[in-house]
């Protein structure tokens, strides 16, 4: 069977004219909008950002702390930040240092500065409550293009392309034909994604949550599972026999023995302190010293770490 062709610049949803791909191998929008929601409204996850007592704040709390982790961690501690703080204004009353300790252990604690940012910026602007907005959320610090849009379309019922890494896989072999998006969005995936939205903007909504979830628990990257994908005969991936990925070797993220084990170890011990904490009790979290300092001048660096001048160090309280 011949491999399907990259899908046209002009219309990516449309083989371009002269290629080889059978016609029939390319679903249309509307072909995939139908079976993919069914499925979704059979067998989505019930999870608390998507309860309507979540509201727009649980909705972008969710999205900040989701990205790059997986539900499982993410779960305890959401529920812990949304009974501390119910609203944006909870949050930007405290020390940003308080919403680094309350991250614990997700990961990226970049992230709970950002989120801390924008809860101050929501409180500021938009008399604590989170814009619907697409223009407004994006404005906000702390937020890019996706956050904007899934809090827009989650939680506000939007018509916005809602891009994420199980999205993109989901594109990528239904329409497009190959096994792996490339490692960073692109412009043509961005034009793929507007031209499969749903007209109706309640579907639109729906119809980006559920094509997230399918990538999140079926059209996995590793173990697709199509035998229950509601789309699998229409799949162009699946039609062109599978094909191997052609880029690049995709590696896993190593954690073991790198800068980001010695920031959360380092992080860690001031999660656990209430009071400034010596430099002595720092040095005993890693054994090689260059690394060591590397890792807390970064967390100094990114905000995440106060020095104090008697050589003490605490989270931030501004």
């Amino acid at each position: 069977m011949t491999a399907p062709t990259k899908p046209s610049p002009d219309n990516p949803a449309v083989p371009a004219p002269g290629s080889d791909r059978d016609a029939g191998h390319t679903p249309s929008g509307t072909a995939l909008h139908s079976p993919v929601i069914g499925w979704f409204d059979e067998h989505a996850r019930d999870l608390p950002w998507r309860r309507p007592e979540a509201g727009a704040w649980g909705v972008m709390v969710s999205e900040f702390m989701l990205q790059q982790t997986p539900v499982n961690r993410v779960l305890p501690v959401y529920e812990q930040w949304l009974a501390r703080w119910p609203r944006p204004a909870d949050l930007a009353a405290e020390a940003p240092g308080e919403a680094v300790r309350a991250w614990g252990r997700l990961g990226y604690p970049r992230r709970a500065l950002r989120l801390h940012g924008a809860a101050a910026a929501i409180t500021e602007r938009h008399g604590g409550d989170v814009p619907s907005d697409h223009a407004q959320l994006l404005a906000l610090p702390g937020i890019g293009e996706y956050t904007a849009a899934a809090v827009a379309s989650f939680a506000h019922g939007r018509r916005h392309a809602v891009l994420d890494t199980n999205v993109r896989r989901v594109f990528a072999r239904a329409v497009t034909g190959v096994r792996y998006p490339p490692n960073a969005t692109t412009a043509a995936e961005r034009r793929l994604a507007r031209a499969l939205l749903p007209e109706e903007e309640a579907t639109a909504a729906r119809w980006a949550a559920a094509s997230m979830e399918l990538g999140a628990l079926v059209c996995t990257a590793r173990n697709e599972a199509c035998h229950r994908c509601p789309i699998a005969a229409q799949c162009a991936w699946r039609l062109a026999g599978k094909p191997e990925h052609e880029g690049p070797p995709r590696r896993g993220q190593t954690y073991a023995g790198t800068d980001r084990q010695v920031r959360g170890r380092l992080l860690a011990v001031l999660r656990e302190a209430h009071t400034p904490v010596p430099q002595s009790a720092l040095d005993r979290v890693w054994h090689e010293p260059v690394q060591r300092a590397r890792a807390l001048d970064g967390l100094v660096s990114d905000g995440l770490v106060e020095p104090l001048a008697d050589g003490r160090y605490r989270l931030p309280l501004s």
